[in-house]
């Protein structure tokens, strides 16, 4: 994917990682279960969250109703198999661009961002399958998901082993999870015409100032960005037992909740 420098040219971007790309292909045809999360990922993208229902899948797949209650338990658990099947695309492309990036010792803020984008370039390309993933009183993360969200911590804690982060990697993480979705949230839910692509560009930048060290920051924001980074590199530091390690750390993640409370 090409780097992104105005968040605004996402609405004209061709979509990748999008549920009928990445639906399940079975070339034996025998394979009912892949049959109905193909049909389950067309409905979905086609025509919303609210043509999916078990009548409407098992009639585009072809099946008896009762096929999908056996294989699948309910619909919510049709919902999971359609999202793994589609995240575990999009998870694989993210894990091997953030590999590559360590490795190559690219700037971790250009990183960060470049996931960011890819994470709205996700949710737009799939809004019906993204609300569904997020909805309010959902089951737990599920497995690639928690996935993507481990992906965001590793490309977190490259920004506080380069010195530049001044809050805590959990809060970083949270944040710009919480941000993401909810720039996603508000973009999907406005009609396309209507949409103000700035927004997750701001959001973004807004996160930044909350998050990042700047290089000529304060003497009290370089000794925390300090203490975040020697949190970060905490566990590689040799000459130190198990034990020693993590009493810095708790010494450390005390300190950075502290002074973060107090901002």
């Amino acid at each position: 994917m090409e780097r992104i420098n105005d968040l605004s040219a996402i609405a004209n971007m061709p979509y990748r990682w999008n549920m009928t790309d990445a639906a399940v292909h079975d070339d034996t045809g025998n394979d009912i279960r892949a049959r109905i999360i193909n049909a389950a990922a067309r409905v979905l993208d086609e025509q919303g969250a609210g043509a999916l229902t078990t009548r409407g899948v098992a009639q585009a797949a072809g099946v008896q109703a009762p096929t999908i209650y056996r294989l699948f338990g309910d619909k919510d658990g049709l919902v999971e198999a359609v999202a793994e099947h589609v995240l575990a695309t999009y998870v694989r492309v993210k894990t091997e661009r953030a590999d590559s990036a360590a490795a190559s010792g690219v700037d971790p803020l250009a990183d960060l961002r470049e996931g960011w984008e890819m994470q709205i370039e996700f949710g737009l390309a799939n809004p019906a399958l993204f609300t569904l993933l997020n909805a309010p009183g959902r089951r737990a993360l599920s497995p690639a998901t928690a996935a993507g969200i481990e992906i965001l911590r590793a490309r977190v804690h490259r920004v506080a082993v380069a010195g530049r982060l001044r809050v805590s990697e959990r809060r970083a993480v949270d944040l710009i999870h919480a941000a993401g979705t909810g720039a996603v949230i508000s973009l999907v839910s406005t009609p396309p015409d209507e949409r103000d692509m700035r927004l997750a560009e701001a959001m973004y930048n807004a996160v930044s100032r909350e998050i990042l060290a700047d290089a000529s920051a304060v003497s009290g924001g370089q000794t925390l960005a300090a203490a975040v980074t020697l949190r970060a590199i905490t566990p590689t530091i040799r000459g130190l037992s198990r034990a020693e390690k993590e009493l810095m750390t708790e010494w450390l993640d005390r300190a950075i909740d502290a002074s973060n409370s107090k901002s």
